[in-house]
């Protein structure tokens, strides 16, 4: 299989590392290839892609969209380093208000894999980083929301001292103050608890 999926201490965010060959030419690899993520238990299609570019110290997040708008991704850097962050904001989850981080770059080439559900967000360790992320569903205004990328209860431990944030995403809320209708199901519970 073109890929290695590692559950996370979330078991519902995954790492996902890719097969790369590589020779004096450079590189080949396959970024995604359904069959293998559907046996994975990674079932969605993706139906947008994002892509970013971002300076050292910038702090992107932590972004979600409300249901019924809500995006799984599947997040991957081809340029730099970013330090990448998934919240679960599942009431009743187990896991509710904590996060997975994990470094994400160019190098070797791992993804994380975020399920609907979760905030996300990502700082850049690197001079420069591009990501690429594929969503789910598309963007939509009127659903998208955040949290705040501060929050002393989730304890975050950024990588970056002093961040650039943009205007919009410092005005977010604390996590026991957002504007978030995701539910951890029963199904959920007995599928990943036993």
């Amino acid at each position: 299989m073109p890929f290695e999926f590692q559950t996370q201490k979330i078991p519902d965010v995954t790492l996902v590392t890719p097969k790369v060959f590589r020779d004096d030419r450079g590189f080949f690899t396959e970024v995604y290839k359904y069959p293998d993520f559907e046996k994975a238990g990674l079932k969605k299609h993706f139906v947008q892609i994002n892509h970013s570019r971002s300076q050292k110290n910038v702090l992107r997040g932590l972004h979600y969209q409300k249901e019924p708008m809500a995006q799984a991704k599947l997040v991957r850097v081809i340029v730099g380093e970013v330090f990448d962050v998934a919240v679960d904001l599942r009431k009743d989850s187990p896991w509710y208000g904590q996060w997975v981080g994990v470094y994400l770059n160019a190098h070797d080439l791992k993804m994380l894999y975020i399920p609907e559900g979760f905030a996300h967000g990502f700082c850049v360790t690197s001079d420069i980083a591009e990501a690429v992320y594929y969503t789910t569903n598309v963007y939509s205004p009127t659903d998208e929301r955040g949290i705040a990328w501060n929050d002393p209860l989730l304890k975050i431990s950024w990588p970056v001292k002093d961040p650039i944030v943009s205007k919009k995403d410092s005005a977010y809320p604390f996590l026991n103050s957002a504007d978030n209708n995701f539910t951890y199901s029963s199904k959920q519970k007995t599928s990943k608890m036993a």
